[in-house]
């Protein structure tokens, strides 16, 4: 009589390789987040305008939104050890770049290699869920995204001490010593995962396309808005566009395997989720970009003068309100609905963002506005993830939420960069300084947009309140 040959069970992890998985983690929101508060200086130390500056921290974010839907399926692949390696690997070598670039090119291509950090966590996260039980996952999940959320405050805080007293350079090499570190730590301490099989192959030309269709964007909107490319040319941009995001859709509805379904937006939940998530990203990306803008710069009667230490100050608060507001939201979206935080949210944004444009006279009124904004952004965003989540099917919920994150992402760079173009086209013709009517200008233009999110709200209310009945007669 024969018996069935079953798999011998994963080995199990101790805490000293969840500690290695934590510390990665850190050291990897560390190195994310150095950058915005030193934008000011790299900009002075490069010589670059604004619009160009906000490349700096936009091609990580680009480099993320793409590779965000295809990190899970490498690993399950290839084994999430395997794979989480390998990426750390891009990651140290583009924060090494970073560390000795001698120009604005060679930063960027630092920053694109960094972005291949937003597979750590998906790729973490499938390490644990092999060798440990449901519940102790759940906890050493957590403990790895509270870490990677830490090391973003760590970031504000510690790029402006290491730039004054060491270099701009080291911000994006001692972050990048402590992930080889760990990484190494990773690698001797967390057993192999076998691959899992799959019909369905990776989308690379949809990567490739959209990384391109992105980047190409960026640049153009750079160089037209400062007026470095004759109007042939910035037609030849458009076209290259608008070819390539034409070209990443029919790939994308051909594939097998897709990196984003777009099937999905054909739901009306879904887009009228992802236009609401782009609106908020694109408000609080600008946010983002203006405010240290304004605390770094010191022209007449504006400004502050204020030191990329002096910044990190000034923007913790704002960052530690953006990480409670990650928790705030799916609580606020099961309480009150998802449209009801929005609603709130844009109405706090709008007003604080009109406020800060007729009056920016003390710093307190920047930190301030950037704790209302970043709150509202957080709870927002997070009440729209929870409530497409628990609106579409189970077997969709991977989908709808990849779609969700690559909208947030490419809605916060683009944001930074309008900020940026912004600031360059108001530009001082003598002190080549951007003027205070730029940064009253973005405000306004800011908190149009949050308000904006109020319209696409009352247009989409009769088919969400029809939703909510559907799921409440099926017992959801």
């Amino acid at each position: 009589m024969s018996q069935a040959v079953t798999a011998p069970p994963p080995p199990r992890i101790g805490r000293l390789s969840i500690a290695a998985l934590g510390v990665l983690a850190l050291a990897l929101g560390t190195l994310q987040s150095v950058v915005e508060p030193a934008i000011p200086l790299l900009q002075g130390e490069l010589g670059v305008t604004p619009d160009e500056g906000a490349l700096i921290g936009n091609t990580l974010l680009i480099t993320g939104a793409v590779l965000t839907p295809v990190a899970g399926k490498l690993g399950d692949r290839y084994g999430g050890k395997r794979v989480l390696i390998r990426l750390m690997a891009v990651v140290a070598a583009g924060g090494l770049l970073a560390g000795v670039a001698p120009n604005l090119p060679v930063l960027l291509l630092g920053q694109v290699l960094q972005g291949a950090m937003v597979g750590a966590l998906p790729l973490s996260f499938i390490l644990v869920r092999k060798h440990l039980s449901a519940g102790e996952s759940q906890v050493a999940i957590g403990v790895v995204i509270a870490l990677f959320t830490g090391g973003g405050m760590v970031g504000t805080l510690i790029a402006g001490p290491i730039a004054e007293l060491l270099s701009w350079h080291w911000m994006f090499a001692l972050p990048t010593v402590v992930i080889i570190a760990t990484t190494m730590a990773v690698a001797r301490l967390m057993p192999h995962d076998p691959p899992a099989e799959s019909d369905s192959g990776i989308d690379w030309p949809g990567v490739l396309l959209l990384s391109g269709t992105l980047l190409t964007f960026m640049l153009g909107l750079v160089t037209v808005t400062n007026g470095s490319l004759p109007p042939l040319a910035v037609g030849a941009v458009a076209v290259a566009v608008a070819a390539l995001g034409t070209g990443w859709v029919a790939v994308e509805r051909r594939a097998l395997s897709p990196m984003v379904d777009l099937r999905m937006l054909a739901k009306p939940a879904m887009w009228h989720a992802c236009v609401l998530t782009f609106v908020i990203t694109v408000t609080a990306g600008m946010v983002i970009f203006l405010l240290p803008q304004l605390f770094a710069i010191s022209g007449d009667g504006y400004g502050f003068g204020a030191s990329t230490t002096d910044i990190g100050l000034f923007l913790l608060p704002g960052a530690v309100a953006g990480a409670l507001s990650d928790s705030v939201g799916g609580v606020a979206a099961r309480r009150f609905g998802p449209r009801a935080v929005v609603v709130v949210g844009a109405v706090v944004t709008a007003a604080t963002l009109t406020a800060l444009a007729a009056q920016h006279t003390a710093p307190w009124h920047l930190v301030l506005a950037k704790v209302l904004t970043a709150f509202a952004a957080g709870v927002g965003t997070t009440a729209l993830l929870a409530g497409t989540a628990t609106a579409v099917e189970t077997k969709d919920i991977g989908i709808a939420t990849s779609l969700l994150v690559v909208t947030r992402v490419i809605g916060v760079a683009l944001g930074a960069q309008l900020g940026g173009a912004i600031l360059g086209a108001g530009g001082d013709p003598v002190t080549g300084l951007p003027a205070e009517s730029a940064f009253v200008t973005g405000f306004a233009v800011a908190g149009l947009v949050a308000a904006l999110s109020l319209f696409v709200v009352r247009v989409t209310k009769l088919h969400v309140t029809k939703l909510r009945v559907t799921n409440k007669g099926v017992g959801a």
